[in-house]
């Protein structure tokens, strides 16, 4: 279990806290699913990205994320684990890729470089996970097909900020501290959550299992 977070703002926000600051609370709030190791990653103060780890696959450093392509133009925060990865590794280095890593992580990198957002369809695995194309200006997200993997996000014209866990959210103050009523209601009701992209919180929604996104 790992905890990734991140911040994408629409423009220059007058007075708004440094993105280094604000995901590193987010960081700090989700400190308790990656005791090995974070980071933080700030593209011009328009993009920040977090991560919390837990180390599973190369537990040496080059494991750590944020994770880079070897241009720096692609920058990914990943929580989760694609069992393939080295079938996909293996492929992808035939096709010319070359790898500082054994983790599964690099492997997205690589297979986003070769097959852009249809990556995904190649992954066995469960994953939720946040790439920053640096080139392109645009937020590439993603989880896996049944949900295993959580995905929580707050979504408004100024800014998309996302987190493993709605503590994350709180922390970059983005929740209002209301519940959503009617996802509640239906709860207590019947027993039971329906997975339609709301959560028990006002204002905080989830990617849809099996569903990727961009922007």
């Amino acid at each position: 279990m790992c905890g990734i977070n991140g911040v994408v703002r629409s423009g220059a926000s007058v007075g708004a806290i440094p993105l280094e600051v604000l995901v590193g609370r987010m960081n700090d709030a989700l400190a308790h699913r990656g005791p090995d190791g974070h980071g933080v990653f700030v593209d011009e103060g328009r993009v920040g990205l977090g991560h919390r780890r837990l180390s599973i696959l190369d537990l040496s450093d080059a494991g750590g994320q944020p994770m880079f392509n070897e241009d720096h133009s692609l920058a990914l925060v990943f929580n989760g684990e694609i069992y393939n990865y080295l079938e996909l590794m293996a492929e992808l280095k035939a096709a010319g890729h070359v790898f500082r890593s054994h983790s599964d992580t690099e492997v997205i990198l690589h297979a986003y470089e070769q097959w852009g957002p249809d990556c995904v369809r190649r992954f066995n695995g469960m994953w939720a996970f946040a790439l920053w194309d640096r080139r392109a200006r645009q937020l590439f997200v993603s989880r896996d097909r049944f949900g295993v993997k959580p995905f929580y996000f707050h979504h408004t014209p100024e800014a998309f900020a996302f987190s493993s866990e709605p503590a994350g959210l709180k922390a970059a103050g983005c929740m209002n501290g209301q519940a959503n009523l009617t996802k509640l209601h239906a709860y207590l009701a019947y027993g039971y959550r329906i997975s339609d992209g709301t959560t028990f919180f006002d204002q905080v929604q989830e990617l849809l299992p099996g569903h990727s996104g961009r922007l």
